[in-house]
């Protein structure tokens, strides 16, 4: 296990979102190796769970998980991401716990999905604020952890390229001003691909024109 093998999956999520090379000027640099490394664990449990005709290897995986983030809150670690996330204060036990909740929202729609996704949600915004800042209040925490529940849907969304749901998720989009700043920017960019969907353009990168001003908006606390 090394740095090298840690930078295959977020190759991977940068494979999925280019955009982030552009983006990526507007989050501290201090907290964009961070950034990425998080978004990377979050497509691993994902596609664990969502990807694929047969859902039995994601069961698998997940269930690694589960004991993977168990030991990260022990101090121990096996997968290559754990190198730049398990030394970081966070619930990943909790985070653990909760992702049962995946694999049965496989077939439901959006807004099942999210209601599905609750304390997964909750478990992760948690994880979230102590890996990237933000304001780790409570009276925000339930906003914060609804936020990013629509954006884990909004993924899934997109991965199953579902232009309906896409246009329900659109019009309850959250808003995240307090959020961290690179999930604020990474919520705008999922916003813009989304809108592609709903339209049933098939979803592509966004070009640099576009996510320049997406991304320096999100920064400044807008969408």
């Amino acid at each position: 296990m090394n740095a090298t093998d840690a930078a295959s999956f977020v190759d991977k999520w940068r494979a999925r979102w280019p955009e982030w090379q552009v983006a990526a000027a507007f989050v501290p640099e201090s907290q964009r190796a961070t950034a990425v490394a998080w978004f990377a664990l979050l497509q691993e449990l994902g596609d664990a769970a969502w990807r694929g005709a047969d859902p039995t290897p994601g069961l698998a995986k997940l269930a690694w998980w589960r004991e993977e983030l168990r030991g990260w809150s022990r101090g121990a670690r096996r997968h290559p991401l754990g190198i730049c996330l398990q030394r970081q204060t966070a619930p990943w036990e909790t985070l653990g716990r909760t992702l049962n909740a995946l694999p049965a929202t496989r077939e439901l729609g959006a807004a099942a999905t999210l209601e599905a996704l609750t304390g997964l949600a909750s478990a992760a915004a948690a994880c979230e604020t102590a890996l990237l800042g933000g304001e780790a209040n409570a009276d925000l925490a339930a906003a914060q952890a609804d936020a990013l529940a629509r954006c884990l849907v909004g993924e899934r969304v997109l991965l199953a390229g579902q232009g309906s749901e896409a246009l329900w998720l659109r019009r309850h989009w959250p808003r995240t001003p307090r959020a961290p700043r690179a999930r604020r920017i990474q919520a705008a960019l999922l916003h813009a691909r989304l809108r592609a969907l709903e339209s049933e353009t098939p979803t592509r990168p966004l070009p640099a024109w576009r996510v320049l001003p997406l991304a320096w908006r999100a920064a400044r606390g807008g969408r």
